[in-house]
Formats: structure tokens, sequence, C-alpha cells
């Protein structure tokens, strides 16, 4: 593809197809809803091609985890007409053995994976309501609601953006933010262990694909605890995310949408950190799964290895910060705005989620990525 063509196609992105706004396709999932109509808090004025890139990227972010938050929230989620109303579909009452599969990691999964899915549909669709307030295309991607997904009980037979059935984890934020030696910012090249080395090396399930992955009961908790470890993965990248494109914000108010947002990922991946752990210690580690012997969630407590891998240690250890003249300080991390979107992008990839899909679907989200990595000054 010439420079011209990946001109006319990243125009056509801006002003067609994904401009379209709430559509949905045959069997498809209904993620961007009618906005609302806008009064007297519509936002007024002009957004600069950076700005609106960075926005417009994070909203088809935010669509891509709502996509995957719903497929959770179906089998494992609290079932209310709350959500029915915020997916658009009506419920079909969960899946039991799953939900208490979820559960057996703490008590409050369920309610948990409900209201970080509620968070994910309005991020994406209040973002589109912003986009639509200052004349920008709106990102939707409800054409590519086309993967199958589950087919075990309390599934909507839907059409899905996101692959969960065949995931390949990636477990080194356990590891990364607990380095007091070592930043990914300031030590690229460093190599973080995976807390669980098996999530990485294959393809699993993080949802029951029929139903018969309900049993034995070991080989469905190793399915909920792939999805628990998947938890932590998503949301830490979105935590950095948008710590990364706030630095490229060019107005105030975008500044403030990026640090608005973005804390309530953090407190997702904070609240998924802590649970995960429960699948690292005594009643539920070791375990092997009885259906896939490669995948196996070891007891981390009976070798201690210090703070690296303490099961009820949530908080980012102190490390070096900017320089390594400096002391140590906690932070999130990485921060580094260089390739930011499109790394995020390359770990959704690497994990699996996209599996399915056509070449022209990575071709979009390439090009929002870029633009937003660019983040251009020039007024839309």
């Amino acid at each position: 593809m010439d420079a011209q063509d990946a001109k006319n196609r990243r125009e056509f992105l801006k002003t067609g197809v994904l401009a379209a706004g709430a559509a949905t396709v045959a069997g498809g999932s209904f993620l961007t809803a009618a906005l609302p109509a806008f009064g007297a808090q519509r936002s007024s004025g002009s957004l600069s091609r950076g700005d609106a890139a960075i926005l417009r990227f994070l909203s088809a972010f935010e669509q891509i985890e709502a996509d995957l938050w719903q497929q959770y929230t179906e089998l494992g989620g609290v079932q209310t007409t709350e959500m029915e109303q915020i997916i658009g579909h009506k419920l079909a009452g969960g899946n039991a053995a799953y939900t208490n599969a979820l559960n057996q990691l703490d008590g409050d999964m369920s309610q948990y994976i409900h209201d970080n899915t509620e968070d994910e549909f309005s991020h994406h669709r209040w973002l589109n309501d912003y986009l639509k307030s200052k004349g920008v295309a709106q990102e939707d991607l409800s054409q590519f609601a086309t993967l199958e997904g589950s087919k075990a009980e309390g599934a909507l037979q839907v059409g899905r953006i996101t692959n969960l059935l065949q995931l390949t984890v990636d477990t080194t934020w356990w590891t990364r933010l607990r380095a007091r030696e070592f930043n990914s910012d300031l030590n690229p090249k460093h190599t973080f262990a995976p807390v669980v080395k098996s999530l990485a090396m294959g393809s699993f399930p993080g949802i029951p694909r029929t139903n018969a992955d309900l049993t034995p009961n070991n080989h469905l908790q190793a399915i909920a605890n792939t999805a628990a470890f998947h938890f932590g993965f998503i949301e830490q990248g979105g935590s950095s995310l948008y710590m990364q494109l706030a630095q490229r914000a060019k107005a105030p108010e975008t500044l403030r949408i990026l640090l608005s947002i973005g804390p309530t990922e953090t407190m997702h991946f904070q609240t998924w950190h802590d649970k995960a752990g429960n699948a690292l210690q005594p009643p539920l580690a070791p375990l092997t799964d009885p259906s896939n012997a490669q995948l196996f969630f070891p007891n981390i407590n009976v070798n201690p290895g210090g703070e690296d891998v303490q099961t009820n240690l949530i908080m980012p250890e102190p490390t070096f910060f900017l320089s390594n003249k400096f002391h140590h300080i906690s932070v999130l991390r990485p921060t580094e705005t260089e390739n930011a979107a499109m790394a995020a992008l390359d770990s959704f990839v690497t994990d699996g989620l996209f599996k399915g899909q056509p070449p022209v679907f990575m071709e979009m989200l390439k090009d929002l990525a870029r633009d937003a990595d660019a983040a251009r000054d020039q007024i839309v």
C-alpha cells in the first residue's frame, strides 16, 4: 500500500464508515446506543486534530473493552435489568457454574464484573457524545461484531468484536509494578517475569466455550482463573494508556477528560490485581487444568519470592522515575508517551482478542493508533 492509498483510507475512516454512529449488524452487539440530545451542557469550540485523534482512538479502545466485558458479564456478572438497558439485549440469566467458579476468587466478583462492564460502556458512549459535540467523527466498530462467542448456557448468541476463547495472557504486569530497581520507561529492554508462565505459552479460554467446559470443576476453575488474570491485563493497559496520552493533549478540557477517566481504569486494575492473587494461593492453588495440562496455576507462597510475587500486595512498589539519580517513588508505569497507542493495540493483538477479524479491522485500528500517537495540533 503506497502513501496515497494510506492517506485516502485514513480520510475515509475519518469521514465515512466510522462516522456512521449508532449502527449495528445482524446478530451484532448494539454497543453504540442512540446518542442523547445535547442541551445547555453541550461543549462548544474547536478541537485540535491531535486531541481529536486521541479521543477517537480511546473511544474505539473503550468499545473493544465494552465488547469483551459484556461477554464476561453475560456469563459471570450480576444479571440486572440495568445491564440489559446498557447492552441493549435481554440477558439469558448467566451461567451458575462459571459464576460460582469466579466467586471462588472473591464473593463480590459478579458485582465487580457488572460494574466494570457498565464503566466501559459509559466511557465509549460519553467519548462519542463529546466527539459529536465537536463535529468530529464518532467511533463505531459494530460492523466487525461478527466473531462467534461462547455457546454455553447464559451467553447471548450475537456477534462479537473480541475473541475470549483463545487467549494468551501476559501476566508480567504482576512483577512490573513491583520492581524496585527497574522501570519499564527507563529500562525498556528489561524482561519482567510473568507470574503465571503457562498463560503466556498457549491459547486458553477466559469463558466456557460450551456447556462441556462446565466440568470437571478444576477445568472450569482454570477458565475462571484465566479470566481473573485477563481482567488485570486489560485494565492495567487502560491505566497506563490514559496517562500516556494525557501528556499529548493540547486543550485543558481534553486533559481533564483523560485525567478523569484514566483513574477509573486504575481502580479497576487494582481490584482485579487483588482478586487474581487468590488464584495463586490455597485453597485454589496449585491447580492444573485436567483438560489441558499445559495450563498451571502455582502456589507462589510455597517458595516465597518476596514482594515481587506476594499475593496480597496490590500497590506499586517505589522505583526509579524520570532518572535513576532521584530517590525511588511509587508511580504508575509505563507512562512514556512514544508509541503508546500502538503498543496498547499490539498488546491486544498478542492477547488473541482479535483472532478471526479481517485485515481491514486491524488497518482501521492501526490508523487510529498512528493518529493518536502523532497527536498533531492542527484544528479540525
